[in-house]
């Protein structure tokens, strides 16, 4: 790669953490995220492991004997990894002999199945979690106001721009995909759409060499992208898909496909918070469903910027999972995790992000500034429930993430605001 050409990633800077701690580094992704191109930038000599080239070589001689494709400077990058699982081995065993920091990357854009892999790797080789580009990294946020700083209860208030309405929807059917960075919205919206006929028709066999029902598969994807951004369990995806579809699926079925859907790293759901936050509510455990990009669910709605201007429902869901992605990676930037909170009461909390000291910060997400004051009375209320309760543990901070607001700032009522156009980790 041209390194002079390389976009920088939030990654980055855990990326050269990583690499000083541990002798080998894994990072995973879905597909055209960015992983090559990150890994290439740190590395100093490299492997593609599916590299068609001869008659694929480099597969068939890390296939026959895998010690042989470690051989170069270090850090060395091994792209693709999982087409070969026992490399995971031989890149364990190397770093157990010759124990220096930093002397591989892997990159995946599949999770195997455990046939051919040893031994976990604990210890010698970290697994990094890397996603599409958030709006910062692509260039279409401010990052005037910082996630980390927020989350302490810092925010200068500051203009941040008015923002077109247009623009918000077409960053969220062209998505975070940097191979789609410099396209006309029309084409950049192709890529998405590509993507998941390129994994539905390639990936899932190529992942374990079993033949699935790509019909079938491709139902549940719709399904899940008519309820991106909600709770829906496995039974309501099934009647979903009867109903509007009028397919039969079976449990068993969905369940397997959600699982190589996560393997793939197609979805990427918010799993739900409780760790203490109230002793006396019952707080429902169910994750929310998110697609790895919201590109990927408009693809599959066939979304246009025009057709969802005539369906806010749809787009509120959709600007709900483009922020969530965002939140995800700032987060994670500075050692938080997000979450989402519900409980038995039908009281919800759009994002939750526990810091590593035990803290955590309550955010709602809206698409209109016309919705802060119900959002931050929501906020309020399940913050004054959780200080009645002896043993709560009530949220540091409480912010509304909006998309068409012009300024951040913080309300009399002590709830922040701030546009995801101008955040930053």
């Amino acid at each position: 790669m041209n390194r002079a050409e390389y976009r920088p990633r939030i990654i980055d800077r855990q990326v050269e953490e990583y690499l000083s701690a541990f002798g080998a580094v894994c990072i995973e992704g879905p597909k055209w995220c960015g992983k090559t191109w990150t890994s290439a930038h740190h590395s100093k000599s490299e492997i593609y492991i599916g590299d068609p080239a001869g008659n694929f070589q480099n597969r068939q001689l890390a296939e026959l004997s895998p010690e042989l494709v470690l051989d170069g400077d270090t850090p060395r990058l091994i792209d693709e990894w999982q087409e070969v699982p026992s490399l995971w081995d031989a890149v364990r065993y190397r770093v157990d002999q010759t124990p220096r920091k930093g002397q591989f990357i892997l990159t995946g854009s599949a999770t195997p199945n455990h046939k051919g892999i040893l031994h976990s790797g604990a210890g010698r080789i970290a697994r990094l979690r890397m996603r599409p580009m958030a709006l910062y990294e692509s260039g279409a946020s401010s990052g005037e106001v910082s996630l980390e700083a927020l989350c302490h209860g810092e925010l200068a208030p500051a203009m941040t721009g008015e923002v077109d309405l247009r623009g918000l929807i077409e960053l969220i059917v062209r998505g975070g995909w940097p191979g789609s960075l410099g396209l006309p919205a029309s084409q950049a919206a192709l890529l998405p759409a590509e993507y998941l006929n390129a994994v539905i028709n390639d990936d899932v066999y190529r992942m374990d060499g079993v033949k699935r029902d790509t019909s079938k598969m491709r139902l549940l994807l719709r399904s899940l992208a008519r309820n991106e951004s909600t709770t829906a369990t496995n039974k309501t995806l099934m009647r979903d898909i009867k109903a509007i579809d009028e397919e039969d699926i079976d449990s068993a079925t969905v369940s397997a496909y959600l699982d190589i859907f996560k393997r793939l790293f197609i979805t990427d759901n918010q799993p739900p918070f409780s760790a203490g936050i109230r002793s006396s509510v019952r707080v429902k455990q169910t994750e929310k469903r998110h697609f790895a990009d919201p590109s990927l669910a408009c693809a599959l709605l066939r979304a246009t910027p025009t057709g969802l201007l005539n369906d806010l429902a749809t787009l509120g869901f959709l600007f709900e999972a483009l922020c969530e992605r965002d939140l995800r990676i700032y987060a994670e930037a500075f050692g938080a995790s997000l979450y989402h909170y519900q409980d038995y009461k039908n009281q919800e909390i759009d994002a939750v992000i526990e810091l590593p000291d035990g803290q955590w910060c309550a955010f709602e997400i809206k698409l209109g500034a016309n919705q802060l004051d119900a959002a931050a009375a929501n906020l309020l209320a399940i913050k004054g429930q959780i200080e009645k309760d002896p043993k709560g543990r009530p949220p540091a901070v409480l912010g509304v993430i909006c998309g068409m607001s012009s300024a951040a700032y913080r309300r009399p009522d002590g709830v922040f605001v701030a546009p995801i156009t101008a955040l930053k980790p």
